[in-house]
């Protein structure tokens, strides 16, 4: 049988990123996606040019009909704009028991808001203490700690990210200078990894292709350590593999990452239980 994952995150009409991304990352590693749409983005590589957001009522309903029509094994949430659309998802998941993995998209590369102010306290309250994994960037990370990290450790960062949201963390290292080094926190216990800084790469969308790896791993039978090394390397072969646009842009070639150790690693992993 074929692991369902779910995406609950914003469409890009640039497909780079969103829930565009994140079915291409599902269809790449084996997973059946299904998605629940959670505002729409009229974007493209030069950045964001407007956001609508539906009802919460509307995002509710198609998060209820994907979770009652489909055996859901793992989740991933992205952009989710509103408190009320916040509570809500964390409502409905709450029930299930699956893991879930939150990218707390707050601001776009460009600066665009992806977030209104009072929903990262919806996060706090309701969303994250109901997740396998938070995956903030170091951006989202003082916003989450509300405090300025300039000269902060990371992996003191990710051990008080993991203290104040009350789940496991990922702290990604991409806006770090050098080499990125992505810090893993899970009851205080670190791992770490590190890659060689890509260049002439477009990296629009990266954040929700590793988080949409993790949910796709996590619900192939992969524990969460294993899934977020194997996430990482993921993605980074997908950035070292781009896809090259007669424009001249070039972006995570998703198609083109290596997926075939994760496949075999995941149905292995199902086999054991």
């Amino acid at each position: 049988m074929i692991p369902v994952a779910l995406s609950i995150a914003g469409s890009d009409s640039g497909g780079g990123a969103g829930v565009q991304a994140d079915l291409r990352v599902f269809a790449r590693l084996g997973v059946f996606g299904t998605t629940v749409v959670s505002a729409l983005t009229a974007q493209n590589l030069a950045g964001v040019a407007a956001v609508h957001a539906p009802p919460a009522g509307f995002v509710a309903a198609q998060l209820a009909a994907v979770l009652e029509g489909f055996p859901v094994a793992a989740a991933k949430t992205g952009m989710l704009w509103s408190a009320a659309i916040v509570e809500r998802v964390a409502a409905l998941l709450a029930p299930r028991g699956i893991p879930i993995v939150v990218d707390p998209v707050m601001v776009a590369t460009s600066g665009a808001h992806l977030l209104e102010a009072d929903a990262v306290a919806a996060y706090r309250r309701s969303l994250f203490p109901l997740a396998a994994l938070a995956t903030p960037n170091l951006d989202e990370a003082a916003a989450l700690l509300e405090r300025e990290l300039a000269g902060a450790a990371t992996d003191d960062l990710a051990r008080a990210l993991e203290d104040r949201l009350g789940c496991p963390v990922l702290l990604k290292g991409g806006h770090l200078v050098g080499d990125p080094v992505d810090t893993l926190s899970v009851r205080g216990e670190l791992a770490r990894w590190s890659h060689p800084r890509l260049e002439g790469v477009n990296t629009h969308g990266s954040g929700c292709l590793l988080s949409a790896a993790i949910a796709a791993l996590l619900a192939s039978g992969h524990g969460l350590s294993e899934a977020c090394a194997l996430a990482l390397r993921f993605t980074h072969g997908a950035l070292a593999s781009p896809h090259e646009l007669a424009s001249g842009a070039r972006l995570a070639g998703i198609e083109l990452a290596r997926a075939d150790p994760q496949l075999a690693a995941g149905r292995e992993a199902r086999r054991r239980k």
